[in-house]
């Protein structure tokens, strides 16, 4: 009798052993369950057919890895086209600063045609004053204003 009792004490503790393990199991927070996963519903609208078919979605363990991978590949596409889009921008702004030179260039051309424009015609006017044409009594010719 004491043999069979210390069996089932042995048992017992055994259990409880055991018992704690599988609660120690429970309660351990692994880093997938702080990653922020595409809904069910997007997950089965999204992910590849071979991703999500019936036996897949009756095994809860296999649709979480596989929502993890889908995941994955999806954060790993926005991430390469992020870099598509940062290197595009780059190259877009190469080209806006090398118009914006070739702009600046532009303008100050403009400014100095400008400036040699508005002497040439003060010496001009200058010399109209300084030299005014003979009136003439041709009506065929307007006469200057």
């Amino acid at each position: 009798m004491d043999q069979t009792y210390l069996g089932l004490q042995n048992l017992l503790y055994e259990k409880r052993h055991l018992e704690r393990e599988i609660e120690k199991c429970r309660q351990f927070a692994s880093i997938y369950q702080d990653i922020p996963l595409h809904s069910l519903e997007e997950f089965t609208q999204l992910a590849p057919e071979e991703a999500r078919t019936e036996d897949v979605l009756s095994d809860e363990h296999q649709l979480m890895l596989n929502r993890l991978s889908f995941e994955l590949s999806e954060r790993q596409r926005l991430d390469q086209r992020r870099k598509e889009l940062i290197k595009q921008k780059e190259a877009l702004l190469k080209e806006s600063k090398v118009k914006a030179a070739t702009l600046e260039n532009v303008k100050i051309h403009i400014d100095s045609l400008m400036k040699s424009a508005l002497e040439a015609q003060k010496k001009v006017s200058d010399l109209v004053q300084a030299n005014p044409l003979p009136a003439t009594t041709n009506p065929s010719t307007p006469a200057p204003s």
